[in-house]
């Protein structure tokens, strides 16, 4: 496998801080990484001015926001397999879901490597609570997996069953996974609304009731703003106010995390990560390498930061947050981009393809950017999607910079694939029923399910990627240029995908 050449001048700049941030802390810190599922940076510290979002909003007064922080795809599986592995999907072989027939697993030689395994082997107690969605556990090993308390969608109360980890009578630190079922679509519609196609419920309860003691949050469809890739449609509206009220929720989920941190005496001594495994449930977003799918919201409090409060556009991605939380932890090798000790993969049955030998991460670590808007050399970010669902076969290879993103889709002569919650989304069904040249967002039905080979879009003058300058003859050199430095990419993180260059 091709191994990707770290920038050595950041790592260089970046360690000896990192050392100096971390000499003021006692000890090493408790971990908590707190994913939720399928959320766009739509939040009061994003600047949204309607949703609900105060414990999020106060996690970034006391800490870093990052504003272009990228999933490297927008599938569930695939997405976490690169958050606890800093591997592309491409090279791990989570290549989409895991669960059911679709049957996508990591490479077992990724245990080396991955997040749980590196902490635990450093002397961490792991647990994990939520959503897993990886497989196999040799590789995502945790000591304990937690009960969810209260259902899978009333996340609030999932915090009494990690109270025990946090009141454990140790000296050896905790890290825990708190990933959500929410704000994802549900399998539940609202039945009382009035249209023929009824909005999602985005794991809300019924429209007057709520989960427990946890009070739910509601938005007027009429008011909550419609981003300009998306149709401004009642049924568009509904959906987008139902994601909103799943989003609340699941904040409250961080405010009750944060509060049973203070009660254990660990919220000082404690680093929570907080972000989405990609961006919101609409077409448009989910499953493509566009901005609304890829862009998820980041915070980060880390003991110990010089500063508070602190807002860095570093393009950072989710193949940085193993090396990250490993440097915390002191097992990262700046100077090799790996762990310090790789954890041993045991025997390979006969006939098990393990996949390569992994010593080194694909991402790097941001750690040195914690309390700082310094984002020098974090100015670039390559995502590789391949599948959702198993009948979705549409890879697509996207690099962007900090104007200018470069789509491939490898697949380009097949129709856009849907995911089957996508397809039946109302959002979606209002404006497909009117035929190819009715409008989503900003670009028409037809033009969404049939794409070219690539697409070429200035995020500065058209952020909603609709302007597409690849056969455009003022572009051509750029658009030369960044598939140059796309395959480069693809080389050095050793997809099997570069050959396409080469055929079809």
């Amino acid at each position: 496998m091709a191994e990707p050449v770290p920038t050595l001048m950041t790592l260089r700049y970046f360690f000896p801080l990192t050392l100096a941030l971390f000499s003021a802390c006692l000890g090493r810190p408790n971990i908590i990484l707190f994913v939720t599922d399928d959320q766009s940076p739509i939040a009061g510290c994003y600047g949204s001015p309607l949703i609900q979002t105060p414990h999020l909003d106060q996690l970034a007064a006391e800490g870093t926001r990052f504003t272009h922080a990228y999933a490297t795809t927008a599938s569930c599986s695939a997405s976490r397999s690169v958050i606890l592995t800093g591997l592309h999907n491409h090279a791990n072989g989570q290549y989409g879901h895991t669960h059911n027939y679709h049957k996508f697993e990591t490479f077992r030689n990724c245990t080396a490597i991955s997040l749980p395994n590196q902490l635990k082997a450093l002397g961490y107690r792991t647990a994990h609570i939520g959503k897993y969605h990886v497989a196999p556990e040799s590789v995502y090993a945790y000591d304990r997996f937690l009960r969810e308390k209260g259902g899978g969608h009333n996340s609030p109360a999932w915090v009494e069953s990690c109270r025990p980890l946090f009141e454990e009578k140790s000296d050896a630190p905790f890290f825990l996974t708190f990933w959500t079922h929410d704000p994802h679509r549900s399998g539940a519609v609202v039945e009382s609304a009035p249209e023929t196609l009824k909005p999602n419920r985005f794991g809300n309860p019924q429209p007057g009731k709520q989960y427990g003691e946890t009070p739910e949050v509601a938005y007027d469809p009429a008011g909550v703003p419609v981003p300009e890739w998306l149709p401004d449609t009642i049924e568009c509206r509904r959906e987008i106010a139902q994601y909103y009220q799943s989003c609340t929720r699941t904040d409250r989920a961080l405010g009750a995390l944060v509060a049973a941190l203070k009660e254990t005496g660990h919220y000082d001594n404690t680093m929570i990560v907080f972000t989405a495994d990609h961006g919101m449930a609409f077409p448009g977003a989910k499953t493509t390498v566009y901005e609304a799918g890829l862009h998820v919201p980041f915070v980060v409090k880390l003991p110990g930061a010089a500063k508070t409060g602190v807002a860095n556009d570093a393009l950072i991605s989710h193949a940085d947050i193993t090396p990250s939380l490993l440097d915390a932890a002191g097992g990262y090798n700046a100077r090799t981009g790996g762990p310090k000790t790789l954890v041993p993969v045991g025997p390979v049955g006969h006939g098990e393809n393990a996949g390569p030998k992994f010593k080194r991460y694909h991402g790097r670590s941001w750690l040195g950017l914690i309390g700082t808007s310094d984002s020098a050399g974090w100015d670039e970010h390559l995502a590789s999607h391949t599948f959702h669902e198993i009948q979705m076969y549409y890879p697509m290879r996207a690099l962007r910079d900090r104007r200018y993103k470069l789509i491939w889709n490898i697949a380009s002569p097949l129709p856009y694939p849907f995911a089957t919650d996508l397809w039946a989304a109302s959002s979606w069904q209002a404006q497909y029923r009117q035929g190819g040249d009715a409008n989503y967002g900003k670009r028409s039905v037809d033009s969404y399910i049939h794409r070219p080979a690539f697409e070429l879009y200035d995020l500065r003058e058209d952020p909603a990627e609709s302007v597409n300058l690849a056969d455009d003859p003022a572009h051509a050199e750029r658009l030369a240029t960044m598939k140059t430095r796309l395959k480069a990419a693809q080389k050095e993180t050793g997809d099997p995908w570069v050959l396409k260059w080469s055929y079809e």
